[in-house]
């Protein structure tokens, strides 16, 4: 998921396009990506993120052209042209590794998965906390990946991975993340 307006982050360039020690974060990602055993990547854009869209026109990426209508509607866009299961990846997480990612399928039960990062592990690394929920007794945040089946059956997984708690919405976060790299 690439075609968000990263209005938190401020920056001059795309939020995609948004570099962290000197790459940028969808190419981190899709490097992630085509680490791990995941067969086929659809980067899904928007209208938002025009010099992101030319950008992975020179990658062997696939992309999806969503409305650019919020994270929720372009996902199930991408989601309705797509075989599940599909794991969903955000573009802010340039600390994502493809040996995680083959950790988190592997972990997969057939059930669409949200995976969750404690909002204490976020907040011991000084990373932003922009949306948390109770998940028995526990304030966790959804990390930015998810695994979405075909049932309507959702779990959540929980991680106590660092590279998973490092979403770049602000430009501490980014300072964060070059830190850890």
């Amino acid at each position: 998921m690439c075609g968000g307006r990263g209005t938190r982050l401020d920056a001059p360039t795309e939020k995609p396009l948004f570099e962290v020690a000197g790459r940028p974060m969808v190419d981190r990602v899709t490097d992630a990506l085509a680490g791990s055993r995941v067969d086929t990547v659809h980067a899904v854009a928007s209208p938002h993120v025009p010099e992101t869209t030319t950008h992975l026109g020179h990658s062997k990426v696939q992309r999806i052209d969503a409305p650019g209508e919020g994270y929720v509607a372009d996902l199930q866009f991408a989601l309705d042209r797509v075989e599940r299961p599909v794991l969903t990846v955000v573009a802010d997480l340039p600390l994502l590794a493809g040996p995680l990612l083959d950790t988190l399928l592997a972990a997969f039960e057939g059930d669409s998965t949200t995976v969750c990062v404690p909002v204490a592990l976020k907040e011991a690394l000084g990373a932003s906390v922009d949306t948390a929920f109770d998940h028995d007794g526990r304030a966790v945040a959804p990390s930015g990946v998810n695994l979405v089946a075909d049932d309507d059956t959702d779990t959540i997984h929980m991680s106590y991975d660092a590279r998973l708690a490092v979403n770049v919405n602000r430009t501490t976060d980014a300072d964060l993340a070059e830190a850890l790299l």
